[in-house]
């Protein structure tokens, strides 16, 4: 029988409440201390590792503490910091162009909306929601490849398009829960379910998940606290 939109947001909960337990110090794994620093690395962030990210970034704001001094900042002296991460050439001038943006468009502050955040240079919604979330308190749905992993075998969702995969999410959660569920699915997918061995027998949730798109459930009792790994 097919699951009831209402059964499934029951189990989502549940999901969600699990997860809560089970990794209670779930946050953003990006080192930031201000919604300029956070904005910058999550950028980085993308096609590479948080761990990776966070070997860059302490000379990256040490040279440029904020948007007018990345505003004037040489491209090639961009590249030269960022040159240990993934496709950084693109990335470093992303970054030029986020320093210009902030300066020209908005008195060199962060803005603190989604509209107003996709429109600077190598921000997406997924970006935008990372600094939303985490930097200004405001609910986003952060859907990235274990949040949309985990979604899809949980049977949140369907889709594999992000921004239905989003939609599909605050559905069936309350928005005062979407940045930190987003952080527990994120932790549970670098250290239990990966995506090329998920440990279904150690996973604390395997009461409550389908498994879809993995196979038959190892076991179908509760499982214990899920056994911490490796973050990627």
């Amino acid at each position: 029988m097919r699951e009831s939109r209402r059964a499934l947001r029951e189990r989502a909960r549940l999901v969600n409440d699990r997860l809560a337990e089970l990794h209670p110090d779930a946050h953003c794994e990006l080192a930031f201390r201000d919604p300029y620093q956070l904005l910058l690395a999550t950028v980085l962030s993308a096609q590479t590792t948080d761990a990776r990210v966070n070997q860059v970034t302490p000379e990256l704001f040490a040279r440029y503490p904020d948007a007018v001094a990345l505003a004037g900042a040489r491209l090639e002296d961009l590249e030269e910091i960022l040159h240990s991460l993934g496709f950084f050439r693109a990335k470093a001038r992303s970054l030029a162009g986020i320093g210009m943006a902030l300066t020209e468009r908005f008195a060199g502050e962060v803005p603190g909306t989604l509209e107003e955040l996709v429109t600077l240079p190598g921000v997406g919604r997924k970006t935008a929601n990372v600094v939303l979330g985490n930097a200004f308190g405001v609910p986003g749905i952060t859907v990235d490849t274990h949040v949309g992993r985990l979604a899809r075998r949980l049977g949140w969702t369907r889709n594999t398009d992000p921004l239905k995969v989003e939609t599909d999410i605050a559905d069936l959660l309350p928005p005062e829960e979407w940045t930190m569920a987003c952080h527990r699915l994120i932790f549970h997918g670098r250290r239990v379910c990966t995506a090329r061995r998920p440990a279904c027998e150690t996973c604390g949730i395997v009461d409550l998940c389908p498994r879809i798109g993995v196979g038959a459930p190892a076991r179908t009792a509760r499982s214990g606290p899920a056994r911490r790994g490796t973050t990627r």
